[in-house]
């Protein structure tokens, strides 16, 4: 795995934060059955998780930037610097105990994400990746799957849900792509979405409506893993549009052209 000095800190401030989440998660299927049920204290865990990562990035690099999903931008005196932090991604899974969710931590410059680190703490999956360092999975490297047709090919998607996305849309899509994959999955977590198309579990992944917490980690992870990241404009401003599409070269194209096509 990599050892570069960010790297460690980073990994150090995830498993801080994961062991406490570990636990947290631990206790949601006891608040199940509960009348109140569990929603307040997988919110206190959220906040925890980020206060967390916080505190620890702030020892170790006391001037760099935040942008956090409960806290929002915490400018400090480098702003080319921004660490991005979602401190439990997949809360809706956590709170109905299912073991799919992770810590998202990355660190942005000038722009342009150049380290990852995503932690699934129940799991015990550290994925970690950093510019021309590669992207890895506890100790073993990483690449995205090989496969050359969509026929042969598990597709992860987000789905749009109460309240959210452009469900119309999204079905449109949905119709065109279903019947020329192998597979389609969700797994309530963009960030171990991304994860898992850099490891060769999915062989693609697009969705909408993300912040860039759900994603700069991961698509940092991608690339390092020598899968291609765009938008859904097939541009790089993904943390700008809120959208990606993540895989290998040709299934990432040939996605990209049956989202067009809806």
């Amino acid at each position: 795995m990599i050892r570069t000095p960010l790297i460690t800190v980073m990994v150090q401030a995830v498993r801080k934060a994961g062991r406490a989440l570990a636990r947290d998660f631990g206790e949601v299927e006891q608040l199940q059955v509960s009348m109140k049920g569990p929603g307040d204290f997988v919110s206190a865990a959220d906040r925890k998780s980020e206060e967390t990562l916080h505190a620890e990035l702030l020892r170790v690099r006391p001037t760099y930037s935040f942008l956090m999903e409960e806290s929002g931008a915490v400018e400090g005196a480098d702003t080319s610097n921004v660490w991005v932090v979602d401190p439990l991604d997949g809360t809706t899974n956590f709170l109905h105990g299912i073991p799919i969710f992770s810590i998202s931590l990355a660190l942005v410059r000038n722009g342009v994400p150049v380290a990852g680190v995503i932690f699934n703490p129940v799991m015990d999956e550290l994925y970690v990746a950093e510019t021309g360092q590669g992207a890895y999975l506890n100790d073993r490297r990483l690449r995205v799957a090989g496969r050359k047709k969509l026929a042969d090919s598990v597709v992860c998607c987000g789905l749009p849900h109460m309240g959210r996305g452009d469900h119309a849309k999204f079905n449109r899509e949905l119709e065109k792509v279903q019947g020329q994959v192998s597979g389609l999955r969700r797994t309530g977590s963009a960030a171990i979405d991304l994860a898992w198309v850099a490891s060769g579990r999915f062989d693609a992944f697009w969705e909408r409506d993300l912040s860039a917490w759900d994603m700069a980690a991961g698509i940092v992870l991608v690339r390092e893993a020598g899968g291609i990241v765009t938008d859904l404009s097939d541009g790089d401003k993904m943390l700008d549009k809120g959208s990606v599409i993540a895989g290998n070269e040709i299934i990432r194209s040939d996605l990209m052209r049956l989202l067009k096509s809806a």
